[in-house]
């Protein structure tokens, strides 16, 4: 919903720019560079070209983006858009499917829609790149930028700088643990071993960015999809009132990274790791509807 993304979006900022940042007055971007890992909240075209029916290359997705339909999830821009923008960026950043040359030193967005935390998740929808995968593909974009600039240290030095956002989970919920008609994992593991199983591979992948020189990283926990449409259209009983199951065990792995932010700042020289809180700025949002503009319509 363009609200809560809209939302996420002054957090995201106030500690980017608050916190590593120095504002500076020009056309040179705040930082120079922006990797993005993620799901359909951030794709921004990764899956155009994917055999999967996790795709948003078509009307009306796009009505109120001045491209028209490019695979983003949204009626307009999404949260990296802004940020990017906000950052001080001429465009947006590129898809890893379409970046090339020189396009890769201002970064790269490798998320993709239904993609998840665990391999198998998202796959009765067909094609999608796990966080796994997207971290691969950053491997390989680190072998460009070491080409591009001359050397590994160069390189190194000039990827600390950068700014890293990611942002997966909510498929492992919404498409693997929360449909067992598909899905084993909920057979397998109580909601509290889920978690524990997702943050414990969620680290390996981490560590993998860190090695390849990211340095600087925004952990998106995920949000309240217990209240997501189709929660609602489907488990909810009255259509209205969130699915509390779905909730709570979103609950637990927001926990779980949030300990893992402290974990890795403690254990990685050099290393800056925040948690941005989802799930509360979407209650905030749904508590406080008139601090945020005139998004909600009148209670009747």
């Amino acid at each position: 919903m363009k609200w809560i993304v809209m939302n996420l979006v002054v957090v995201v900022m106030v500690v980017f720019l608050g916190l590593w940042s120095t504002t500076r007055v020009g056309a040179d971007p705040q930082v120079p560079c922006y990797f993005i890992f993620g799901d359909s909240l951030v794709d921004n075209g990764n899956n155009n070209q994917l055999n999967s029916l996790a795709k948003a290359n078509y009307l009306p997705y796009g009505i109120d983006f001045g491209g028209g339909p490019t695979g983003r999830f949204s009626n307009g821009k999404t949260t990296v858009d802004v940020v990017a923008e906000l950052l001080g960026f001429d465009s947006y950043i590129p898809p890893y499917s379409t970046a090339r040359g020189q396009d890769i030193l201002k970064g790269v967005n490798y998320a993709s829609a239904a993609a998840g935390i665990r391999e198998e998740t998202g796959q009765q929808l067909g094609g999608r790149i796990s966080f796994s995968g997207q971290v691969e593909n950053y491997q390989r974009t680190v072998s460009q930028v070491m080409n591009l600039l001359g050397d590994e240290n160069t390189a190194a030095d000039y990827l600390r700088k950068c700014i890293y956002s990611v942002g997966l989970g909510s498929n492992d919920y919404l498409n693997n643990y929360f449909m067992p008609q598909i899905y084993s994992s909920s057979r397998q593991y109580t909601p509290q071993q889920y978690a524990d199983v997702l943050i414990q591979a969620y680290a390996q992948q981490l560590r993998v960015l860190y090695n390849y020189g990211a340095r600087k990283m925004a952990l998106f926990g995920v949000g309240q999809i217990g209240c997501s449409p189709n929660e609602l259209a489907q488990n909810s009983p009255d259509g209205r009132t969130c699915v509390e199951r779905i909730n709570s065990a979103n609950q637990l792995f927001n926990n779980g990274l949030k300990s893992l932010v402290d974990q890795l700042n403690n254990q990685l020289p050099d290393a800056r790791f925040i948690y941005i809180n989802s799930y509360d700025i979407f209650q905030d949002v749904i508590n406080n509807p008139s601090s945020y503009g005139n998004y909600f319509p009148p209670k009747t």
